[in-house]
């Protein structure tokens, strides 16, 4: 299964250094700040929440990471967990009180609108929250607002939203990322502490490698998807974007677990995936010695940007230098799961967006009769992405070609998930690029389907497999201006591992000090 030793210099000649781990810059944990601040009263939950709001408004006419502000809502969250402080004290904590999140527009949220940025749901405002938003609201986390992204999560870089094209902080003149993209620039920005996104087909990983930021998208069924609005209901995963390891892996704590109210939500008991994320100053020296990483072959060279390239490089380098033996493995299938993981999708949304007719909730487009009414309201709502998706899925399922494109996409699955399993038999985890390109500048791909649709290829085959991966931030690839560029790196692991892969990422993130920053400006 795994072949030589990977070697960096197939992917570029740029020379990199062993690590240094006394050496390297510690990324802090903000949630554990705030939770340090309100146990001794140096600040109340009304003072951070007022300061993130502040955040949010200052940057939202550059940025435009949200569709909507819950200023009101968040403000007296905030001055009731005040108030319980004053009544039992700071021992009656829970795990992310006073902590201001992002919320994607895909999630319902109980009084506050849901559009998932799509116009045939505008003014729809549901009765109850998504499990993962209630789980947050009982471990005491704030909600500022919901996050822009692309419409019902259909695209790769945000610019499909019907509201707005949300920016990224560290050029605004590139696109995010999607369809997540509104949650991961919330974060970069500074607008909120973490967020919650979706991933269908890397949805979570490629936003946060476009914008800097840590994403974590989790084994299917780890996460309950209801209040989820479904895209592909066998691949949408619900996970959290933060601005580091530790942070991200608080808010999967709060939010991970079985839930009776999702059928495909999974009984497998939740670790603390906290445990084990000392500080740097208790690391051996080699704190990765034993680990077992496999690079996926077909994710690197050709078709890779050469600062990808590099910056992958480089990262894979220092994993070996923390002690990591670092083995290339190919894995042939993963060019045959890109069009298996589109014609699977599709059709799931061709299905699943049948709903939105106009005639239960949403806008309605009144017509002569029934029909007319159904046509209009879905030709008025629905933008020319979501019909594409949903055309094509319908076309797959249809009679005569429901084995031909359907079956025949399913059979793939199954071989890209046998290899995938296969592979990590024999490593702890498997390493790739997060995309293949740093952020594209905006309207680059708008018009371009498939070259926006081979953005995904480095994150596809972890949906289809329902494996867990994260992305962290790895380095930068410098832009013809002389901008630097996240690049993220991908960290893959086994079927509810995610304590393991959270343990390897938080290592990567605080000894590797090159690939620190912050979006110029925020």
């Amino acid at each position: 299964m795994h072949g030589r030793r990977f070697s960096p210099h197939r992917c570029s000649h740029h020379r990199v250094c062993s690590a240094a781990v006394a050496s390297a810059m510690t990324k802090t944990s903000l949630i554990r700040k705030i939770q340090h601040d309100l146990r001794s009263r140096s600040r109340s939950a009304q003072d951070i929440t007022q300061e993130y709001l502040a955040k949010l408004q200052a940057a939202e006419p550059k940025v435009q990471s949200f569709i909507s502000i819950a200023s009101k809502e968040a403000c007296l969250a905030a001055r009731d967990l005040d108030n319980k402080i004053a009544l039992e004290g700071p021992d009656s904590l829970s795990p992310l009180a006073g902590v201001p999140f992002g919320i994607k527009d895909t999630l319902c949220t109980a009084g506050l609108q849901t559009t998932a940025a799509a116009r045939v749901l505008e003014g729809y405002t549901p009765s109850y929250d998504a499990t993962p938003v209630a789980q947050l609201k009982a471990a005491g986390g704030i909600i500022l607002g919901k996050c822009n992204c692309d419409a019902f999560a259909m695209g790769s870089t945000n610019e499909s939203s019907d509201y707005k094209a949300t920016r990224n902080p560290w050029d605004l003149e590139r696109v995010p990322g999607g369809s997540s993209g509104g949650s991961a620039a919330a974060v970069a920005a500074g607008q909120c502490v973490a967020s919650l996104g979706s991933d269908t087909g890397g949805s979570i990983r490629q936003p946060a490698h476009f914008c800097g930021v840590v994403g974590i998208k989790p084994t299917y069924g780890r996460i309950s998807r209801y209040g989820l609005i479904a895209y592909g209901s066998s691949l949408d995963c619900v996970g959290p974007l933060a601005g580091c390891v530790e942070d991200a892996a608080l808010v999967l704590q709060a939010i991970a677990g079985r839930d009776m109210l999702d059928a495909t939500s999974s009984h497998m008991p939740v670790p603390d995936f906290t445990q084990g994320l000392q500080s740097i100053d208790s690391f051996a020296s080699r704190p990765l010695q034993g680990k077992r990483i496999g690079v996926i072959s077909e994710t690197v060279g050709q078709g890779v940007s050469s600062g990808v390239n590099e910056a992958f490089s480089r990262a894979a380098r220092h994993l070996e230098s923390l002690g990591a033996e670092v083995h290339e493995v190919s894995l042939p299938t993963s060019d045959a799961g890109l069009p298996a993981y589109y014609v699977i999708a599709m059709s799931e949304a061709s299905s699943n967006l049948s709903r939105y007719d106009g005639i239960r909730y949403g806008v309605r487009r009144e017509a002569a009769n029934i029909r007319e009414t159904y046509n209009s309201s879905r030709g008025e709502g629905l933008n020319a992405e979501v019909k594409r998706r949903i055309l094509m899925g319908t076309y797959a399922l249809s009679a005569g070609y429901y084995d031909a494109y359907y079956k025949r996409a399913q059979q793939v699955r199954t071989l890209v998930q046998q290899e995938m399993y296969r592979a990590l038999s024999d490593f702890d985890a498997l390493v790739s690029p997060a995309a293949p390109t740093t952020a594209y500048r905006l309207g680059a791909v708008k018009d371009d389907p498939l070259e926006m649709y081979k953005g995904d290829l480095m994150t596809i085959n972890v949906n289809l497999a329902g494996l867990p991966a994260i992305t962290v931030p790895a380095g930068f690839e410098e832009s013809s201006e002389g901008k630097r560029l996240p690049v993220g790196l991908q960290i893959i692991g086994k079927a509810f591992g995610e304590a393991d892969i959270i343990k390897t990422a938080h290592v990567f993130e605080q000894t590797a000090d090159f690939a620190q920053g912050t979006a110029p400006g925020f």
